[in-house]
């Protein structure tokens, strides 16, 4: 049951009546207010209205119905519980519990309105109205909340050391009932009661009374969940908050008391990195340390049932945080002296850290402020030239003071991206590209020292921020899409691929240790998302650099996520159906390293496979028409055994339906069909194929074939399938000899260790250069045929079969 609500509102009545329909009354009798019971054990105001009682179907149930006077909306829909324990109050209230924290009350305009309601509710509980209590209560905690408020307070034992135990056992006692709680904190800030305990401490700790200071700290701990401000205030006062602090050294529950005051007045000391004139903010801030420190280190860690009762301490911390931002805020003269400080030259080491990690927190407060605030504070750091400082800082050979002006950033960024973008494309007209802030974040992106590279992920995180145009504002005047990609691609895409350039000189990455690896994971990935989110930009920047033939380097890595990335990135430019790529793929012969990656992963059924497979399969299915040609064409004598998935044999047959309709574009499409259905695998694929060839255009089909240029590709399809068809015919010579050697064991479906050699040790692939397709190796094709009949995974060969052939 609910404590007891304010007195009935005084509702002036209405002549004449309110003549709604929708269930309000004619005249005042059944005019109400609905209050609700708050967390702070308020009652709120829910609106004014009309109750009526009816059965309400959904509820399956008679139910209270309270609609608002206003617009005639339902203000309350309550259903009448048969174990529900209503209450009367003074005539003209009736207070229940809707649930285990939902206390509710009906406050009457009129004695008669309420007494019908009354009758309702005891009707359907089969109680006499006479009552005005229709349940028993459980125990005397429950009553206790129906006592009067008007009843007498609380009254406190003197406060003198012999009756220190008595108190604390009020304390405790005091503490599962809110009404006692309420009237316990009423006694304590009425009589000055603190303040005299604080001076029986004093009492105790001369007398070494440690029975006295166990009371003391069960009777402080309980003033903290009694969760009032107006306690706090004096207990975290100048003259209170060390005496509240050494009470709560004197745990019960541990055999020596805690040090607590000697860390905050010894060890603890206050820097003041730029003097603060205003003592009120001075006292504010030791204030907020000292409490923020009592909430981490000193109060025990709350209980499940403790926990809402330190709600106000935190309320007490935030809004002492939101009062420091908003003084340093309004004082000009500290904040023009620490930016002052910051940049200059002559600032020693020591003291430009204190000051990176002073403007950190004061960043780390202004989280606690509300939006048109930190819009207020932000734009006054910008003011101050926050931007340039901390290009100066990250300039810095100190690592400290780096992580903290990344941290600094990282605020910056998150908060308003479009100020960062415009400050640095402001700075390259006067700076060389080297110095530019977002170059700075690349480099120290690049140079990060953790082997995590923790550092690293939160740069690029940022750096995806600020190149994502979804958060680019768009005005009449300019587009910052438009200036900011200009300028990125100009001044900065260098700087962020060099260490992948660097690494794809050869034919596989010079550098391959973990950390590295990691490094160029991080690049690709926010190359990936460039390639998705920058159309024109990226896509010159590709094709002019070559960049997509030396990420495809990253496929021979040993690391497997590595080679993953660098084949998403190729998937992702592929997803776009952009013929200005499918040509560069084509001229520069792009598929080869994936192919090697593919036969080199053998009969292994993992992701490599599954995501080598896939690519293949969405040109399938998309019937990119240039790449298919080109695919089969060149690397059809490789993939023609892989018979554990239809992906090649299909793209096969897509080539061939190309071929036909190319060599008789007008022959009839039902004979075109039928003639087909030979190379069909199954009705399934037979109606996709259909499907497809009646969605086509013939003149798509000419176009798409037309990219591919003829001239290149006469001149090397032979260089390239000649050895791959002398590699198939020794493989068949030797899988005979093998076959021979291991009691006929069939290995057609597995790679042969020789395979992997003929890739080491054959011909270099010359893949630095476009222009020398003519040297290109025995082929993405050299290798066999990685597939077998059953799923790649399926392969039931031992591993001594495969030792014998290796010996052999």
């Amino acid at each position: 049951a609910p404590d007891q609500p304010p007195a009935p509102p005084a509702i002036a009545s209405q002549s004449g009546g309110c003549g709604v329909a929708g269930g309000r009354m004619t005249d005042t009798r059944r005019r109400v207010k609905v209050y609700t019971l708050n967390e702070d054990r308020q009652w709120d105001d829910r609106g004014t209205g009309h109750v009526s009682s009816c059965y309400v179907e959904r509820l399956k149930g008679m139910s209270l119905l309270v609609r608002a006077e206003s617009d005639g909306s339902l203000l309350l829909e309550s259903k009448i519980n048969p174990n529900t324990a209503y209450q009367k109050q003074q005539d003209t209230l009736i207070v229940w519990s809707e649930a285990e924290n939902y206390d509710l009350a009906l406050s009457f305009q009129e004695k008669a309105g309420c007494d019908e309601i009354w009758e309702k509710i005891c009707q359907v509980q089969g109680k006499d109205p006479s009552v005005d209590i229709t349940q028993d209560l459980v125990d005397e905690s429950e009553e206790e909340r129906f006592d009067d408020m008007s009843s007498p307070g609380l009254e406190l034992p003197s406060c003198e050391l012999s009756r220190l135990e008595e108190i604390a056992e009020l304390v405790a006692s005091s503490l599962p009932s809110p009404l006692r709680r309420e009237k316990l904190a009423l006694a304590l800030e009425n009589e000055g009661y603190i303040k005299k305990l604080l001076e029986i401490f004093h009492v105790c700790e001369d007398l070494e009374n440690i029975e006295g200071l166990h009371h003391l700290y069960e009777i402080i701990k309980g003033i903290f969940l009694l969760n009032r401000t107006a306690l706090f205030e004096v207990m975290f006062s100048e003259e209170c908050i060390m005496d509240v602090i050494g009470c709560l050294e004197y745990d019960p529950s541990l055999s020596q008391s805690r040090k607590h005051r000697e860390f905050l007045t010894k060890t603890a000391k206050f820097k003041e990195v730029i003097p603060i004139s205003d003592p009120e903010l001075k006292q504010k801030i030791h204030q907020t340390y000292r409490v923020q420190y009592i909430q981490d280190m000193v109060l025990p860690t709350p209980s499940v049932f403790e926990e809402n009762m330190l709600s106000t301490l935190h309320s007490f911390i935030f809004f002492n945080k939101v009062e420091i931002v908003g003084m340093l805020q309004e004082d000009e003269k500290f904040l023009t002296d620490l930016f002052a400080q910051l940049t200059d030259e002559a600032t020693d080491e020591e003291k430009r850290q204190e000051l990176v990690n002073f403007l950190k927190e004061f960043c780390a407060f202004s989280q606690t402020l509300q939006p048109q605030n930190r819009d207020a504070f932000f734009k006054t750091l910008s003011n101050m030239g926050i931007l340039p400082a901390l290009e100066v800082i990250l300039g810095m050979d100190d690592p400290q003071v780096r992580s903290a002006a990344t941290d600094i950033f990282s605020y910056l960024v998150e908060y308003n991206p479009s100020m960062v973008r415009e400050f640095v494309m402001q700075e390259a007209q006067q700076n060389d590209d080297d110095i530019l802030l977002i170059n700075l974040i690349i480099e120290h992106m690049i140079c990060d020292t953790d082997p995590e590279l923790g550092g690293a992920v939160l740069l690029m995180g940022l750096l995806r921020t600020l190149v994502d145009p979804e958060n680019m504002l768009a005005t009449a005047n300019k587009t910052e899409k438009t200036e900011f990609l200009g300028f990125f691609y100009k001044h900065c895409m260098h700087v962020l691929t060099a260490p992948l350039l660097a690494n794809t000189t050869e034919d596989k990455p010079s550098k391959d240790d973990f950390q590295t690896a990691q490094l160029l994971a991080l690049i690709l990935e926010l190359l990936t998302f460039c390639v998705e989110h920058h159309t024109y930009h990226i896509k010159n920047y590709i094709i002019n650099k070559d960049i997509l033939r030396r990420v495809l380097v990253l496929m021979a890595s040993k690391h497997a996520f590595l080679a993953l990335c660098a084949l998403r990135f190729k998937r992702k430019i592929i997803g776009l159906k952009d013929e200005f790529y499918n040509r560069y793929i084509m001229k520069s012969f792009l598929f080869e390293p994936v192919v090697k990656a593919f036969l080199n992963n053998g009969s292994r059924y993992n992701l490599m496979n599954s995501a080598i497979i896939e690519m293949f399969e969405f040109i399938r299915v998309e019937d990119i028409k240039s790449l298919t040609a080109h695919v089969i064409e060149n690397y059809w004598k490789a993939l023609e055994d892989v018979d554990y998935v239809q992906t090649f044999k299909g793209l096969k047959l897509r080539f061939e339906q190309q071929r036909e309709r190319q060599d008789n574009p007008k022959l009839d499409s039902m004979r075109s069909i039928l003639r087909n259905h030979r190379y069909r695998r199954d009705a399934r694929t037979l109606e996709d194929e259909e499907e497809m060839w009646f969605n086509t255009d013939e003149d798509d089909m000419e176009d798409g074939e037309a990219v591919v240029p003829p001239s290149d590709k006469t001149k090397n399809d032979e260089d390239i399938m000649d050895p791959i068809s002398k590699f198939m015919e020794r493989k068949k010579l030797k899988e005979s000899e093998e076959k021979e050697v291991l009691l006929k064991t069939n290995l057609s479906g597995r790679q042969s260790p020789s395979f992997k050699l003929s890739f080491s040790s054959g011909t270099k692939s010359n893949l630095t250069s476009q222009s020398s397709a003519s040297n290109l190796p025995g082929s993405p094709g050299s290798p066999g045929s990685p597939g077998s009949p059953g799923s790649p995974g399926s392969v039931s060969k031992s591993t001594s079969q495969m030792a014998a052939i290796t010996t052999k």
